[in-house]
This record gives C-alpha cells, sequence and structure tokens, in this order.
C-alpha cells in the first residue's frame, strides 16, 4: 500500500478532528437548549418568568365588595390577558364553601380565625388590610346614639351580625368588654345586611365595618368607637391548594400587598396592614 502523501495526512486529520468535535458540539448544544426551555418556563426556579394570565375565581368577605371591583379592574388593566372574578359573601360561608371544594384560586376573609381554620385548603395566608367597627343609624341619628352603652336601650331596635360572622363576633367582642347586653331584634349573615336593614329604617342601629358606610350617604348617621372600646378586624389573603391557576392566583396575592392595591385599599379607608 503506498503511503498517504502529506497533504493527504492532513486532509484525514482535520476530517477525523470534525468528526470528533461535532458531537461535543452537539452535546453543548442540547444542554443550553434545556437550561433556556427552564428559564423561560414559569414557576422556575429562576423565578424570572411572569405566570401566564389566567381567569381567577376569587372569595372574597362582603365588606370588601366595592373596593375589589375596583382593585379587580386595577389589576387586570396592569396584566393584560387576566381576568379576575370574585364572589362575595360572609366568610363563614366562603370558608363553607372552600371545604366543600367550590373551584376557587384565591380566599380573603375578615379575620385570622376563619383564614387559620383551613389551614389544609390554603397557602400561607398574609394580611393584606385591616378595618373598625362603627355605630351605623338611621338617617339623622333620631334616638341620638352617642356611643356603645346606648344600644342596650331596649327602645332602640339594634340589628348585629350573627355571632359566626367576623363583625358579629367582633360586635360580641367589644360588647361584651364594656359589659353593655344588647338584644338584637335580628342576627344577620354578613355585614351588608346588617347595614341594609338600618338604610331601609327596619332597624334603628347596627354594628358595621366602617368602611361599609362610605356609600350609604345620608342614609345612615356614623357614630364613632373609640379605639379603647373598638377592635380591629384583619383581612388575611391565601392561594387555595385545589386551584388550578397556582402561580397566577399566587401572583395576585401577592399584589394585594403592593403600594397600588394598599393605596386603593387606603383610598376606600382601610387602614394599612
Amino acid at each position: 500500500m503506498s503511503p498517504i502523501p502529506p497533504l493527504n495526512r492532513r486532509t484525514a486529520a482535520l476530517a477525523l478532528s470534525t468528526a470528533l468535535l461535532v458531537p461535543a458540539l452537539a452535546a453543548c448544544g442540547s444542554g443550553d437548549d434545556k437550561e433556556d426551555g427552564a428559564a423561560a418556563s414559569p414557576g422556575s426556579a429562576s423565578g424570572s418568568a411572569e405566570p401566564k394570565a389566567a381567569h381567577l375565581t376569587v372569595l372574597a368577605a362582603s365588606s370588601l365588595t366595592d373596593v375589589f371591583k375596583a382593585a379587580g379592574a386595577a389589576y387586570e388593566k396592569a396584566h393584560p390577558g387576566s381576568k379576575v372574578t370574585f364572589s362575595f359573601a360572609g366568610s363563614q360561608e366562603l370558608a363553607a364553601q372552600v371545604k366543600q371544594g367550590a373551584p376557587a384560586d384565591a380566599l380573603v376573609t375578615a379575620d385570622t380565625k376563619t383564614m387559620d381554620g383551613l389551614k389544609a385548603e390554603t397557602d400561607e395566608p398574609a394580611v393584606i388590610a385591616k378595618n373598625r367597627l362603627v355605630i351605623a343609624t338611621g338617617k339623622g341619628n333620631p334616638f341620638k346614639v352617642a356611643g356603645l352603652k346606648d344600644l342596650a336601650d331596649t327602645k332602640i331596635k339594634v340589628v348585629l351580625a350573627a355571632p359566626e360572622v367576623p363583625v358579629g363576633r367582633y360586635s360580641k367582642q367589644i360588647l361584651d368588654a364594656q359589659k353593655i347586653e344588647v338584644k338584637p331584634v335580628s342576627q344577620e349573615p354578613n355585614v351588608r345586611a346588617v347595614l341594609s336593614k338600618v338604610e331601609l329604617g327596619e332597624a334603628d342601629a347596627g354594628l358595621v365595618y366602617k368602611t361599609d358606610t362610605r356609600k350609604s350617604g345620608d342614609k345612615v348617621a356614623v357614630v364613632e368607637i373609640p379605639d379603647a372600646e373598638n377592635a380591629v378586624a384583619s383581612y388575611p389573603a391565601a392561594t387555595l391548594k385545589g386551584s388550578k391557576n397556582a402561580g397566577a392566583a399566587a401572583a395576585f396575592v401577592a399584589w394585594l400587598s403592593t403600594p397600588e392595591a394598599q393605596k386603593i385599599l387606603q383610598d376606600a379607608g382601610f387602614q394599612t396592614a
């Protein structure tokens, strides 16, 4: 066999080197593709990717009805493609819905006790706002209610929320602390129902959240309760473990603590968490 000429030897060596290099480059390229894919995937370890837009269902305490409509609109504007639908009710009703497996993505209650009872169904909650109670009386305050002690007058028809409702629990707490016995003419399933009774003249006074009276206009008169005699209502928010939109739900709950959302809450009369 004739020896390979010098030029052919160089050509063969180059071909061999190229054959060995191609698999190595392919392997490197494969690894880079995987890393790029991981970085672009929602929920990756880098956390740099935004969760995909989703249609979220949020269960929220009835006292958040007005402010959350504004907050939801602001969130949708800031997150194109997202849609937030709220279902408002008393916190105890919302808790029952969660335990029954209602399809929802996040929950906001008007007290920490109700949220604490749902640890198996929720992720870690965060308090997003606080509230206080006031006395709502009929237009012009005809009975001249000046404070909690006046609610004990049997001539005044007082309506309260049921004791299993957060605002009803807070009402009992502050009345018991002042040793004031009130015999309500009715016990309602949520704070909006209490306020409605007073607005319609079906009751002379009721204990409600301060924020709820802001849109009542002159339908009711508001009597402030001193801080020393009042209770602070905390509003925790959490994602639901059964959510099919976990990433988007977590993003919405986190947004509720941002300056934008907090301004909306404070403009509606809620206090900072």
